[in-house]
């Protein structure tokens, strides 16, 4: 147990800001900090964080809290283990007693496996710095590899003995069951159903959260046969999903953003290797294909990122896809060919920060540029070859989200191919189009394909029944509000601005697209129509920052009708002209935008109540029906909501611009 007075102390240290900026890029923005939300994929910053308050909080997706808090939904750990972890972090001493056996099957089997990594982690090292076989064998390896003694106990590489049940025997004695060994993969059964060690005889790289935490193992044997695999891993568990780990991300977050920039490497001497020469913004993929979880990772931290490659590296063509990756997560992408006979690992040993800062900085390119070298170079005069080289070329542009980045792109591929401009272009746009099709539902891309949908106006409009000749007539009784709400997003869904948050007090800031997306959430009232459901979504999801564009230039011609209807500057349709003496367009969207999703909640109440009275109605004859009190109530509620809502209407009104 943890005592009041060290429980106190833990809660005065912690710092949100310092808390949240283990795993968060953070900018200031006002009083406060945002950046990308930890909980929910995201690409435009929602996460809002209040050093004043000591708490945090995703407009996207609702998680936040106090440090505290914020720990225990990042790192899954309970309320104690989370203090644990803040007083590991503020160096504040805990005095506990040992786990008794008892103890340790009462914790949750994720923090089982947690707790028996971080003693796996422990004995490991013991064998590498204690042992005769440890420092004979392993400690050798790593010395005769020239790395430092700091490097090793930095990142604490172990060693495992050549023995059958060493690790299991030591594991079970302390009180952790064999079967939880063999589900966290540190042991196997054979034939004979009897438990060994997965990794005796290796040398041992422990696999680090992002939180520092040891969550897998990575073993390199040191006296291989034809049989025994060079590298053995830990497999996926509970605690261990390695499309969403990076070797290294814990010691290198921080030297990620000083530098605003990652060099992803292969492997785990890779990254040490780096170290020791004094570079440490560096990440391994571990000898695995990229993954969005990987990215997404790396996306936290910085835009900016750099792809180191062996100088004879045969894997190169098949490690491109993992890089369109980045290209599709709007990542900026560099790539460095080392010397011939050359890997990160030997390039490092051989040269100190400076050069290889140097090295790097002379020989990178873009990976576009990079693509089209390498597959040049196998073409060769073959038009046939050259055909298929710049349709890949033309599939790895397409997927870039940024227009103007495209754009660019497109005219250096032109004039590196003599082709024209237009020609590459047309070729882009068909690729994007093809994907775009791929990804739509079947049944959304028949909804939208009428290109005549009505524009209409919120405040005139009370229903959804539209002519035959002009529409469908299975719009909901919702559609002339969400379409109000579509104007705002598509006119200026990336404009920042600020919101009074009646939580916290205070004024946070997001875009306007991701305010919508929030406070629709936040009441369970989701718009209706398929097509804003759908536009919505993309606005959130795009990077582009000009949603007028995106949707005008939109791959589908339903769509991009409709945002042609949707982008008409209403200024002069306004009820007042007050509306052009607000000059502070930022301040008067933060005003109006509160407003115009009230009108929308309100017309979801009065549908609501509408299907309520039709319900009452047809069971009117059965007085004594449990049901249809169950019917009253719920219409009573929905009264309260709607005088409710009316108020704040009534305290809002403010001139809208649509």
């Amino acid at each position: 147990m943890i005592d009041e007075a060290t429980k106190q102390r833990i809660l005065d240290a912690a710092k949100i800001e310092e808390v949240v900026g283990d795993f968060v890029t953070l900018r200031r923005r006002g009083v406060n900090l945002i950046g990308l939300c930890p909980f929910h994929n995201e690409k435009t910053p929602s996460f809002t964080v209040s050093p004043a308050k000591n708490i945090c909080k995703c407009f996207g997706c609702g998680k936040g809290g106090t440090p505290v808090n914020f720990i225990m939904q990042h790192e899954h750990l309970d309320f104690p283990d989370a203090l644990r972890y803040l007083a590991k972090k503020y160096n504040i001493e805990i005095v506990e007693k040992e786990l008794t056996a008892e103890q340790m099957q009462a914790r949750t089997k994720r923090e089982s496996m947690m707790a028996l990594n971080e003693f796996a982690g422990r004995y490991f090292t013991t064998q590498l710095w204690k042992t005769e076989e440890g420092q004979n064998i392993g400690l050798s390896y790593f010395r005769e590899r020239g790395f430092s003694d700091t490097i090793l106990q930095k990142f604490q590489v172990g060693y495992s003995l050549n023995q059958y049940r060493a690790l299991s025997d030591q594991a079970i004695q302390s009180g952790f069951s064999a079967k939880l060994l063999t589900e966290i993969g540190l042991a196997t059964r054979n034939d004979r159903d009897q438990l060994t060690d997965r990794f005796r005889g290796r040398v041992i790289f422990p696999v680090h959260s992002l939180s520092g935490r040891i969550v897998a193992f990575g073993g390199r044997v040191l006296q291989q046969t034809e049989k025994t695999a060079k590298y053995v891993n830990s497999p996926e568990s509970e605690v261990y999903h390695k499309s969403n780990e990076l070797y290294g991300i814990y010691f290198a977050k921080d030297s990620i953003v000083r530098n605003d920039s990652v060099y992803l490497v292969e492997g785990y001497t890779d990254v040490l290797s780096m170290h020791e020469a004094g570079i440490e913004n560096v990440v391994a993929s571990s000898g695995t294909s990229l993954t969005h979880g990987q990215i997404r990772m790396i996306h936290r931290f910085t835009n900016n990122i750099t792809v180191l490659y062996d100088g004879d590296s045969a894997g190169i063509k098949a490690s491109l896809r993992g890089i369109d990756l980045l290209l599709e997560e709007g990542m900026n992408v560099k790539v460095v060919l080392l010397p011939e006979g050359e890997d990160p690992d030997s390039f490092a040993k051989s040269h100190n920060a400076n050069e290889l800062i140097d090295y790097i900085k002379q020989h990178q390119t873009d990976f576009i540029q990079f693509k089209s070298n390498l597959l040049l170079h196998e073409a060769g005069n073959d038009p046939i070859k050259k055909a298929q080289l710049i349709n890949d070329i033309v599939q790895s542009i397409a997927i870039i989200p940024d227009t103007i980045t495209r754009s660019v792109y497109i005219q250096d591929c032109a004039h590196r191919f003599n082709m024209r401009e237009s020609l590459l272009g047309e070729a882009v746009q068909k690729a994007r189009n093809q994907a775009k099709q791929q990804q739509k539902d079947p049944k959304e891309t028949a909804q939208n394909q009428p290109s005549l949908l009505p524009v209409l106006d919120a405040q005139a409009v009370s229903g959804a029944q539209q002519t035959p000749n002009t529409a469908p007539t299975n719009l909901p009784y919702t559609y002339a509000q969400e379409q109000v709400i579509m104007r705002y997003v598509i006119n200026y869904g990336k404009q920042p601005l600020a919101f009074y948050d009646e939580e916290t007090n205070e004024y946070v800031y997001m875009d306007l697209v991701v305010y919508v997306d929030a406070i629709l959430r936040q009441d369970d009232m989701p718009l209706q129509y398929p097509m804003h459901v759908s536009m919505l979504q993309e606005a959130l999801n795009t990077t582009d920052t000009d949603l007028r564009s995106y949707f005008l230039n939109h791959t589908n011609l339903a769509i991009q009708n409709y945002a042609f209807a949707l982008v008409e500057d209403k200024y002069e349709h306004c009820r007042s002209n007050k509306v052009e003496e607000a000059k502070d367009l930022t301040k008067h969207l933060s005003q109006v935008l509160p407003q115009v999703v009230l009108e929308f909640k309100m017309r979801v109440v009065k549908g609501l109540l509408k299907e309520l009275s039709d319900q009452i109605k047809a069971l009117s004859t059965q007085a004594d029906s449990p049901q249809l009190y169950e019917l009253f109530k719920q219409q009573a509620e929905l009264i309260q909501m709607q005088r409710a809502i009316a108020d704040s209407l009534k305290e809002s009104k403010i001139h809208r611009l649509f």
